[in-house]
């Protein structure tokens, strides 16, 4: 399928891209070219291949859930600047008005 010079420099308005004609050229060419090769893969018969997310298979990187020693409420606000009742103290940072 070839794009004729109106087509890109349309598509050009809708992306908002400032095209020069050699650049007009050049791009009517390589997306006619593109537009070639998608139309030659969709003339392979995939009605035997199952629809898929992923060609790769499902792994999970996230590590086992364990439960591990930590550290202890006292421990964790040992260097807070300020600290009541085992809880971090902030300031405000929504106003109350």
């Amino acid at each position: 399928m070839s794009l004729t010079r109106a087509q890109v420099e349309y598509i050009a308005e809708l992306a908002k891209l400032a095209l020069t004609d050699a650049e007009t050229e050049r791009y009517t060419e390589q997306l006619s070219a593109v537009l070639d090769y998608a139309s030659q893969l969709q003339a392979v018969d995939t009605s035997d291949i199952p629809p898929t997310a992923s060609v790769l298979p499902l792994t999970t990187v996230l590590r086992e859930d364990v439960v591990r020693p930590s550290l202890s409420n006292a421990q964790a606000i040992a260097n807070a600047p300020d600290a009541t009742d085992g809880q971090f103290r902030v300031d405000a940072v929504l106003d109350t008005d």
